[in-house]
């Protein structure tokens, strides 16, 4: 039977929890109704997603991949949980360096159609297995990875805690903990720098290319509403996880955080 860490603290949440506020890049709005936006945002964006990635970050963002692979260690009996990896960048690149078990689990049916399409794409018939669900409320037994992986995913859910609290449950005793983010970035210079170009150039590219602005303003928006390096860590630690750590990437821009479970 498939527990979620969710169904056990129902008995702990607000009376009427869509009234509580949360935050969606710099607006406020009801909790009930961050979900439907995220998914909005990535339907939109689901079709030009990796090209706007490149675009966005001159492919960096592959290099940042190839060290979170790093991190990763991809071996033939690991069993890996790649949460919001919709269009299979991650799991691609494991399968590519010796894993054999990955589950791709993202809330957003547009995103796992365009990591579906790239596996036949690359003749990747029998590898990943796509689920639909939501990091806060994962579909896994207990137990039952042994490596938690997402990248550019937990600034997007609503309850961040929770999905914390979600990753530890699903992993084993001894399971590794991974999540590359954007995160603060540490050189002042460069943190003006990255500023402006967020909040200027990158809506205008996602308008030029994708024909969508508004997507673009909330994700940089969302990059600065997500805890510092050092914030998170705390939140990883009180979800029950050991030995947090994090990397710094290009300067603070994005970060991996790892943490172990007991």
């Amino acid at each position: 039977m498939v527990r979620t860490m969710s169904q056990k603290n129902n008995s702990n949440r607000s009376a009427d929890p869509a009234k509580a506020k949360t935050h969606f890049g710099y607006q406020d709005v009801d909790i009930a109704e961050k979900t439907t936006r995220v998914r909005d945002v990535f339907n939109s964006v689901a079709p030009r997603y990796d090209l706007m990635n490149d675009l966005m970050s001159g492919g960096i963002h592959r290099l940042w991949k190839m060290t979170l692979i790093r991190r990763i260690n991809p071996q033939a009996a690991m069993k890996l949980l790649d949460v919001g990896g919709g269009t299979g960048d991650i799991a691609f690149k494991f399968l590519e360096k010796g894993g054999q078990d990955v589950v791709i689990c993202d809330i957003n049916e547009e995103m796992l159609k365009v990591g579906r399409d790239r596996a036949l794409d690359r003749a990747i018939i029998t590898g990943p297995r796509w689920v639909r669900g939501n990091a806060e409320q994962l579909p896994l037994e207990d137990s039952s990875i042994d490596t938690y992986v997402t990248a550019f995913c937990l600034r997007n859910v609503t309850h961040l805690a929770r999905a914390l609290e979600e990753a530890r449950r699903v992993l084993r005793p001894g399971g590794h903990f991974l999540c590359l983010e954007f995160s603060r970035v540490i050189l002042p210079t460069l943190a003006k720098l990255y500023d402006s170009y967020s909040f200027n150039v990158l809506p205008l590219i996602g308008q030029l290319v994708a024909n969508d602005r508004h997507s673009y303003q909330y994700l940089a928006e969302s990059i600065r509403r997500f805890p510092p390096q050092e914030n998170f860590a705390v939140m990883i630690a009180a979800a029950g996880l050991v030995q947090v750590s994090h990397q710094n990437l290009s300067g603070g821009i994005a970060a991996i955080h790892s943490a172990w479970r007991i």
